[in-house]
């Protein structure tokens, strides 16, 4: 069954957005040179694809609950204001890219949605579902890490100290934030990154299930799927890919 397209309120303030989003200031937050073709191609992909993503986690949300967004940016502004406006859900996006913040809060100033300059596990309470889409497998603060997730590691250079290094600090940054989810609860993110969420439930043998479902993405390119953790289901079923 097709699920029902967004609000209209929610559609007009997803196109006035990025509508309103200030790209010379977000072009070097994201490219070191050229940001400004790189958002003249991106802008409208990044609105179409993550409206599509919100559509699919609108499905699997309950209305009025609490969601946390571990560096979130403005991929995420759409499933944001979905979440905001057509299911009334808390919302705690958390980013520590001052600028990009403040660019994205300027133009969200109308919106009930706000952007914090915030480690994501210093957000307080309990959360029913964890966004954390490419924080894991970021090539800037991971370059050693990031290659062999994504199977292109040189053999040559590659260094084992320090993506040993590097993997000590995803798998911390994990066991800060996981546990902010309340159990069942959603986790959202890439398939590139569902290993690091598997593994935390194989040391804490809390039962997952990696859906099958991908969702493009328009800024890194890792499709996004999502992982039910600590459901009925997940205790007899868990995918093939979430093997470690």
């Amino acid at each position: 069954m097709m699920s029902k397209p967004l609000a209209p309120s929610t559609k007009t303030a997803i196109t006035k957005i990025f509508a309103e989003l200030d790209y010379k200031i977000l072009g070097p937050v994201y490219c070191y040179e050229g940001g400004d073709e790189f958002w003249q191609a991106k802008r409208k992909p990044c609105e179409r694809l993550g409206t599509r993503i919100a559509l699919a986690l609108r499905d699997r949300l309950a209305p009025q609950g609490r969601s946390l967004y571990v560096g979130a940016g403005v991929a995420e502004l759409p499933p944001l204001l979905m979440e905001a406006l057509d299911l009334q859900r808390e919302i705690a996006p958390c980013n520590l890219r001052r600028t990009e913040v403040a660019a994205i809060n300027r133009a969200c100033r109308s919106l009930p949605v706000r952007f914090h300059p915030l480690d994501a596990a210093k957000a307080k309470g309990r959360f029913d579902h964890i966004w954390m889409v490419s924080v894991l497998n970021d090539p800037e603060r991971f370059p050693d890490l990031a290659p062999l997730s994504y199977g292109n590691a040189n053999p040559v250079t590659f260094d084992p100290k320090k993506f040993e290094q590097q993997r000590r600090i995803v798998r911390a940054l994990v066991d800060r934030v996981m546990p902010k989810l309340s159990l069942p609860g959603l986790v959202t993110t890439s398939t590139e990154e569902v290993v690091w969420i598997a593994d935390w439930c194989h040391r804490k043998k809390i039962p997952y299930l990696v859906e099958r479902a991908q969702f493009p993405t328009a800024l890194v390119g890792d499709p996004v799927c999502f992982m039910k953790i600590g459901s009925a289901v997940a205790t007899t079923r868990r995918s093939r890919t979430a093997t470690l």
